[in-house]
Protein backbone atom coordinates (compact mmCIF):
# COMPACT_ATOMS: atom_id res chain seq x y z
CA UNK A 1 0.00 0.00 0.00
CA UNK A 2 1.16 3.51 -0.73
CA UNK A 3 2.54 4.94 2.49
CA UNK A 4 0.72 8.21 1.87
CA UNK A 5 -2.57 6.40 2.44
CA UNK A 6 -1.54 4.58 5.60
CA UNK A 7 -2.70 5.95 8.97
CA UNK A 8 -0.10 7.30 11.30
CA UNK A 9 1.29 4.89 13.88
CA UNK A 10 2.14 5.98 17.39
CA UNK A 11 5.54 4.72 18.52
CA UNK A 12 6.99 7.22 20.95
CA UNK A 13 6.46 10.84 21.81
CA UNK A 14 8.18 13.23 19.42
CA UNK A 15 10.59 15.72 20.86
CA UNK A 16 9.90 19.41 20.55
CA UNK A 17 13.36 20.49 19.43
CA UNK A 18 12.60 20.74 15.67
CA UNK A 19 9.71 23.10 16.34
CA UNK A 20 11.81 25.16 18.72
CA UNK A 21 14.61 25.37 16.13
CA UNK A 22 12.15 26.48 13.43
CA UNK A 23 10.60 29.18 15.62
CA UNK A 24 13.99 30.39 16.80
CA UNK A 25 15.14 30.56 13.17
CA UNK A 26 12.21 32.82 12.33
CA UNK A 27 12.86 34.99 15.38
CA UNK A 28 16.58 35.26 14.62
CA UNK A 29 16.01 36.14 10.96
CA UNK A 30 13.37 38.73 11.87
CA UNK A 31 15.56 40.22 14.61
CA UNK A 32 18.50 40.45 12.24
CA UNK A 33 16.35 42.18 9.65
CA UNK A 34 15.11 44.69 12.23
CA UNK A 35 18.67 45.26 13.42
CA UNK A 36 19.72 46.35 9.94
CA UNK A 37 17.06 49.09 9.85
CA UNK A 38 17.83 52.57 11.24
CA UNK A 39 15.78 53.45 14.31
CA UNK A 40 14.32 56.50 12.57
CA UNK A 41 13.28 54.54 9.46
CA UNK A 42 9.96 55.70 8.05
CA UNK A 43 9.78 53.48 4.96
CA UNK A 44 7.59 50.82 6.52
CA UNK A 45 10.32 48.16 6.56
CA UNK A 46 9.88 47.59 10.29
CA UNK A 47 6.17 47.06 9.72
CA UNK A 48 7.05 44.66 6.92
CA UNK A 49 9.31 42.66 9.25
CA UNK A 50 6.59 42.45 11.89
CA UNK A 51 3.97 41.40 9.36
CA UNK A 52 6.23 38.84 7.70
CA UNK A 53 7.31 37.39 11.03
CA UNK A 54 3.68 37.10 12.13
CA UNK A 55 2.90 35.10 8.98
CA UNK A 56 5.92 32.84 9.46
CA UNK A 57 5.10 32.16 13.11
CA UNK A 58 1.50 31.37 12.18
CA UNK A 59 2.78 28.75 9.74
CA UNK A 60 5.01 27.29 12.46
CA UNK A 61 2.24 27.02 15.03
CA UNK A 62 -0.04 25.51 12.38
CA UNK A 63 2.42 22.66 11.90
CA UNK A 64 2.72 21.98 15.65
CA UNK A 65 -0.45 19.82 16.13
CA UNK A 66 1.04 17.09 13.90
CA UNK A 67 2.76 15.83 17.05
CA UNK A 68 -0.61 14.81 18.51
CA UNK A 69 -2.96 14.45 15.54
CA UNK A 70 -2.92 10.89 14.29
CA UNK A 71 -4.74 11.60 11.07
CA UNK A 72 -6.67 14.58 9.75
CA UNK A 73 -9.85 13.62 7.86
CA UNK A 74 -9.21 14.25 4.18
CA UNK A 75 -12.45 16.20 3.81
CA UNK A 76 -11.41 18.56 6.59
CA UNK A 77 -7.93 18.97 5.10
CA UNK A 78 -9.45 19.84 1.72
CA UNK A 79 -11.79 22.31 3.38
CA UNK A 80 -8.85 23.99 5.11
CA UNK A 81 -7.00 24.25 1.82
CA UNK A 82 -10.08 25.78 0.22
CA UNK A 83 -10.29 28.24 3.10
CA UNK A 84 -6.69 29.30 2.53
CA UNK A 85 -7.35 29.71 -1.18
CA UNK A 86 -10.33 31.95 -0.43
CA UNK A 87 -8.28 34.15 1.88
CA UNK A 88 -5.59 34.51 -0.76
CA UNK A 89 -8.09 35.33 -3.50
CA UNK A 90 -9.73 38.02 -1.36
CA UNK A 91 -6.32 39.41 -0.42
CA UNK A 92 -5.43 39.53 -4.10
CA UNK A 93 -8.55 41.48 -5.00
CA UNK A 94 -9.11 43.78 -2.01
CA UNK A 95 -5.59 44.24 -0.64
CA UNK A 96 -3.51 44.22 -3.81
CA UNK A 97 -5.41 44.88 -7.06
CA UNK A 98 -7.77 47.60 -5.82
CA UNK A 99 -5.05 49.52 -3.91
CA UNK A 100 -2.81 49.09 -6.95
CA UNK A 101 -5.41 50.70 -9.20
CA UNK A 102 -5.80 53.51 -6.69
CA UNK A 103 -2.03 54.05 -6.48
CA UNK A 104 -1.76 54.12 -10.27
CA UNK A 105 -4.53 56.70 -10.39
CA UNK A 106 -2.74 58.88 -7.85
CA UNK A 107 0.41 58.59 -9.97
CA UNK A 108 -1.44 60.29 -12.83
CA UNK A 109 -2.66 57.36 -14.90
CA UNK A 110 -6.10 57.46 -16.48
CA UNK A 111 -8.62 54.72 -15.70
CA UNK A 112 -7.58 52.76 -18.79
CA UNK A 113 -3.92 53.43 -18.13
CA UNK A 114 -4.18 52.23 -14.53
CA UNK A 115 -5.98 49.07 -15.65
CA UNK A 116 -3.29 48.41 -18.26
CA UNK A 117 -0.48 48.96 -15.75
CA UNK A 118 -2.02 46.66 -13.13
CA UNK A 119 -2.82 44.03 -15.76
CA UNK A 120 0.76 44.08 -16.97
CA UNK A 121 2.05 43.74 -13.41
CA UNK A 122 -0.34 40.87 -12.67
CA UNK A 123 0.74 38.97 -15.78
CA UNK A 124 4.40 39.61 -14.97
CA UNK A 125 4.01 38.22 -11.45
CA UNK A 126 1.96 35.27 -12.68
CA UNK A 127 4.51 34.40 -15.34
CA UNK A 128 7.44 34.70 -12.95
CA UNK A 129 5.97 32.35 -10.35
CA UNK A 130 4.70 29.86 -12.92
CA UNK A 131 8.08 29.63 -14.65
CA UNK A 132 9.88 29.31 -11.33
CA UNK A 133 7.37 26.74 -10.10
CA UNK A 134 7.61 24.56 -13.18
CA UNK A 135 11.39 24.77 -13.48
CA UNK A 136 11.92 23.92 -9.82
CA UNK A 137 9.45 21.02 -9.75
CA UNK A 138 10.73 19.49 -12.96
CA UNK A 139 14.36 19.49 -11.79
CA UNK A 140 15.48 15.83 -11.96
CA UNK A 141 18.34 16.56 -9.55
CA UNK A 142 15.96 17.02 -6.61
CA UNK A 143 17.83 15.10 -3.93
CA UNK A 144 14.78 14.86 -1.64
CA UNK A 145 12.43 13.36 -4.21
CA UNK A 146 13.12 9.80 -3.02
CA UNK A 147 11.82 10.60 0.47
CA UNK A 148 8.20 11.07 -0.53
CA UNK A 149 6.13 10.68 -3.71
CA UNK A 150 6.73 13.35 -6.34
CA UNK A 151 3.16 14.63 -5.99
CA UNK A 152 3.77 15.39 -2.32
CA UNK A 153 7.00 17.20 -3.09
CA UNK A 154 5.22 19.16 -5.82
CA UNK A 155 2.60 20.35 -3.36
CA UNK A 156 5.08 21.21 -0.60
CA UNK A 157 7.30 23.09 -3.04
CA UNK A 158 4.27 25.01 -4.28
CA UNK A 159 3.39 25.97 -0.71
CA UNK A 160 6.93 27.18 -0.04
CA UNK A 161 6.97 29.11 -3.32
CA UNK A 162 3.70 30.87 -2.66
CA UNK A 163 4.95 31.99 0.73
CA UNK A 164 7.14 34.37 -1.28
CA UNK A 165 4.27 36.33 -2.89
CA UNK A 166 2.49 36.32 0.47
CA UNK A 167 5.53 37.96 2.01
CA UNK A 168 5.74 40.30 -0.97
CA UNK A 169 2.12 41.34 -0.49
CA UNK A 170 2.72 42.14 3.18
CA UNK A 171 5.92 44.02 2.38
CA UNK A 172 4.51 46.07 -0.48
CA UNK A 173 1.47 47.07 1.57
CA UNK A 174 3.65 48.05 4.54
CA UNK A 175 6.26 49.81 2.45
CA UNK A 176 3.59 51.74 0.58
CA UNK A 177 1.91 52.82 3.80
CA UNK A 178 -1.43 51.33 2.76
CA UNK A 179 -4.27 51.63 5.26
CA UNK A 180 -5.11 47.93 4.89
CA UNK A 181 -1.57 46.65 5.52
CA UNK A 182 -2.42 45.41 9.02
CA UNK A 183 -5.53 43.59 7.86
CA UNK A 184 -3.62 41.97 5.01
CA UNK A 185 -0.93 40.66 7.36
CA UNK A 186 -3.55 39.30 9.77
CA UNK A 187 -5.53 37.67 6.97
CA UNK A 188 -2.50 35.95 5.47
CA UNK A 189 -1.39 34.84 8.94
CA UNK A 190 -4.83 33.33 9.48
CA UNK A 191 -4.62 31.19 6.37
CA UNK A 192 -0.99 30.27 7.14
CA UNK A 193 -2.14 28.25 10.18
CA UNK A 194 -4.03 25.52 8.25
CA UNK A 195 -1.38 25.74 5.55
CA UNK A 196 1.39 24.78 7.98
CA UNK A 197 -0.80 22.00 9.38
CA UNK A 198 -1.58 20.48 5.98
CA UNK A 199 2.04 20.61 4.81
CA UNK A 200 3.28 18.83 7.94
CA UNK A 201 0.49 16.24 7.75
CA UNK A 202 1.27 15.44 4.12
CA UNK A 203 4.94 14.94 4.90
CA UNK A 204 4.21 12.78 7.95
CA UNK A 205 1.62 10.76 6.03
CA UNK A 206 4.22 10.10 3.33
CA UNK A 207 6.42 8.34 5.86
CA UNK A 208 8.62 11.18 7.05
CA UNK A 209 9.41 11.29 10.78
CA UNK A 210 6.97 13.53 12.59
CA UNK A 211 9.67 15.72 14.08
CA UNK A 212 11.13 16.34 10.63
CA UNK A 213 7.69 16.93 9.10
CA UNK A 214 6.89 19.52 11.78
CA UNK A 215 10.28 21.16 11.28
CA UNK A 216 9.84 21.50 7.50
CA UNK A 217 6.23 22.62 7.86
CA UNK A 218 7.20 25.22 10.44
CA UNK A 219 10.21 26.46 8.53
CA UNK A 220 8.32 26.75 5.22
CA UNK A 221 7.17 30.22 6.25
CA UNK A 222 10.61 31.67 6.92
CA UNK A 223 10.72 33.14 3.40
CA UNK A 224 7.87 35.51 4.26
CA UNK A 225 9.71 38.08 6.43
CA UNK A 226 12.62 38.11 3.97
CA UNK A 227 10.32 38.67 0.99
CA UNK A 228 8.37 41.28 2.96
CA UNK A 229 11.49 43.31 3.75
CA UNK A 230 12.84 43.18 0.21
CA UNK A 231 9.48 44.25 -1.20
CA UNK A 232 9.06 47.09 1.30
CA UNK A 233 12.57 48.30 0.48
CA UNK A 234 11.82 48.21 -3.26
CA UNK A 235 8.62 50.25 -3.09
CA UNK A 236 10.31 52.63 -0.68
CA UNK A 237 12.77 53.61 -3.41
CA UNK A 238 10.05 55.25 -5.49
CA UNK A 239 6.31 55.70 -5.17
CA UNK A 240 6.07 54.77 -8.85
CA UNK A 241 7.01 51.20 -7.94
CA UNK A 242 4.04 50.78 -5.58
CA UNK A 243 1.36 49.87 -8.18
CA UNK A 244 3.83 47.58 -9.96
CA UNK A 245 4.72 45.85 -6.68
CA UNK A 246 1.09 45.35 -5.70
CA UNK A 247 0.20 44.00 -9.14
CA UNK A 248 3.23 41.68 -9.26
CA UNK A 249 2.35 40.19 -5.86
CA UNK A 250 -1.28 39.80 -6.96
CA UNK A 251 -0.29 37.88 -10.09
CA UNK A 252 2.02 35.57 -8.15
CA UNK A 253 -0.70 34.84 -5.59
CA UNK A 254 -3.23 34.11 -8.33
CA UNK A 255 -0.92 31.50 -9.83
CA UNK A 256 -0.22 30.00 -6.40
CA UNK A 257 -3.95 29.61 -5.78
CA UNK A 258 -5.02 28.48 -9.23
CA UNK A 259 -2.05 26.29 -10.07
CA UNK A 260 -1.44 24.60 -6.71
CA UNK A 261 -3.87 25.17 -3.84
CA UNK A 262 -7.27 24.78 -5.55
CA UNK A 263 -6.26 21.70 -7.60
CA UNK A 264 -4.89 20.03 -4.48
CA UNK A 265 -8.04 20.82 -2.49
CA UNK A 266 -10.20 19.21 -5.20
CA UNK A 267 -8.01 16.20 -5.88
CA UNK A 268 -9.61 13.82 -3.39
CA UNK A 269 -13.27 14.22 -4.41
CA UNK A 270 -14.29 16.80 -1.79
CA UNK A 271 -14.77 19.68 -4.19
CA UNK A 272 -17.96 20.88 -2.48
CA UNK A 273 -16.26 21.12 0.92
CA UNK A 274 -13.23 22.83 -0.58
CA UNK A 275 -15.44 25.28 -2.47
CA UNK A 276 -17.42 26.12 0.67
CA UNK A 277 -14.13 26.68 2.51
CA UNK A 278 -13.00 28.95 -0.32
CA UNK A 279 -16.15 31.07 -0.05
CA UNK A 280 -15.80 31.24 3.75
CA UNK A 281 -12.15 32.29 3.55
CA UNK A 282 -12.95 34.89 0.91
CA UNK A 283 -15.68 36.45 3.05
CA UNK A 284 -13.55 36.44 6.21
CA UNK A 285 -10.62 38.13 4.47
CA UNK A 286 -12.98 40.68 2.92
CA UNK A 287 -14.36 41.47 6.39
CA UNK A 288 -10.86 41.84 7.83
CA UNK A 289 -9.87 44.15 5.00
CA UNK A 290 -12.93 46.32 5.56
CA UNK A 291 -12.62 46.38 9.36
CA UNK A 292 -8.88 47.01 9.53
CA UNK A 293 -8.38 48.87 6.26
Amino acid sequence: MNRVLQPFAYTRASTAWPFVVAVLSIVVVSSWLVGTIPADDASGIRRAVRGGALCALATSFGAMPVWVIKRLPQQLADGLLGFGAGVMLAATAFSLVLPGLDAAGRAGYSAWGAAALISAGVMLGATALLVFDLSAVDDPRDANRHLVPSRVMLFVLAIVLHNVPEGMAVGVAAGGGLAGAQGLAMGISLQDVPEGLVVALILAGAGMARSKAVFIGALSGVAEPVAAVLSAWAVGISALLLPWGLAFAAGAMLIAVGHSVIPESNRHGHAATASFGLALGFCLMMALDMALG
